[in-house]
C-alpha cells in the first residue's frame, strides 16, 4: 500500500481527524484531480470525470474539514480511485 493509499485509508477511518493541506493537495493529485487555477490562496482543482471545478483553500496549515468531506463525497460519487 502506498503512502497515500495509507493517508486516504486513515482518512476513511477517522473522518473527524485534521489533515494537513500539504496532505489534501497530494490527495487530490493521487485521485486525478489537476491544478487548474489560483488566485490568492484560492485554488481551483478539476477532474475529467466530475462536472465542475472543486475549490479549495487553506485553514492556517490544515484543509478545512467541508472540504475534505466534499472530496471524500465526489470520491464516492463518481466511483474514483488513486491512480497508479
Amino acid at each position: 500500500m502506498t503512502q497515500t493509499a495509507k493517508l486516504y485509508a486513515w482518512l476513511l477511518a477517522n473522518r473527524r481527524g485534521i489533515l494537513p493541506f500539504r496532505d489534501f493537495e497530494r490527495l487530490l493529485a493521487a485521485f486525478g484531480f489537476q491544478h487548474a487555477r489560483s488566485i490568492g490562496s484560492h485554488r481551483q482543482y478539476i477532474h475529467r470525470s466530475v462536472p465542475r471545478p472543486f475549490p479549495i483553500q487553506p485553514s492556517g496549515k490544515d484543509a478545512k474539514r467541508y472540504q475534505v468531506d466534499q472530496f471524500l463525497d465526489m470520491v464516492e460519487e463518481y466511483d474514483l480511485s488513486i491512480d497508479e
